[in-house]
């Protein structure tokens, strides 16, 4: 359980432990920073590879922007540790998940855009070249659905229920 500083056990809105809360959100970071660890490390080769000097103006803006915003999505989402490790004595658990809560929403949206860039980028070095598009639509489509439109519409239908 966890204390307020002053010993109390504090509880979120939904009537949860809020450090169960935050020991919940930190396990869901371990499960999605290799994902961001593997794209980054991939982005990071790209520059040394002989083809990279053969990119497009296009796709050299569009691979500094995935690149950056995969950098981004791993300061994000490696937040919230770094939070936690640093004050998890100190009692404000409730303020603590708050933050790495958006954080990580941050950090998703984030890894959203590197995401979708990367997909582009090679879908551009394709020579069949409809690929970047259809590929773009398709899994930016899927990741705006799934990502973001299916909780937030489950939230909406809970609160009119």
């Amino acid at each position: 359980m966890a204390a307020d500083g002053h010993g109390e056990t504090q509880q979120g809105d939904d009537g949860r432990d809020e450090h169960q809360e935050l020991v919940e959100l930190l396990n869901e970071l371990r499960v999605v920073l290799p994902g961001v660890q593997v794209l980054f490390a991939f982005l990071l080769t790209i520059p040394f590879t002989s083809r990279f000097r053969e990119l497009s103006t296009f796709q050299d803006v569009l691979f500094a922007v995935t690149f950056l915003f995969a950098a981004f999505a791993l300061v994000f989402l490696m937040t919230p540790t770094a939070y936690h490790r640093i004050r998890f004595r100190a009692g404000d658990d409730e303020a603590m998940l708050r933050i790495s809560n958006r954080l990580t929403i941050a950090g998703l949206v984030c890894l959203a855009v590197s995401l979708e860039g990367a997909v582009i980028l090679v879908g551009d070095l394709i020579p069949w070249k409809p690929m970047a598009a259809i590929a773009g639509a398709t899994v930016g489509l899927l990741i705006v659905g799934l990502w973001f439109v299916l909780p937030v519409a489950r939230a909406a239908r809970d609160r009119t229920s």
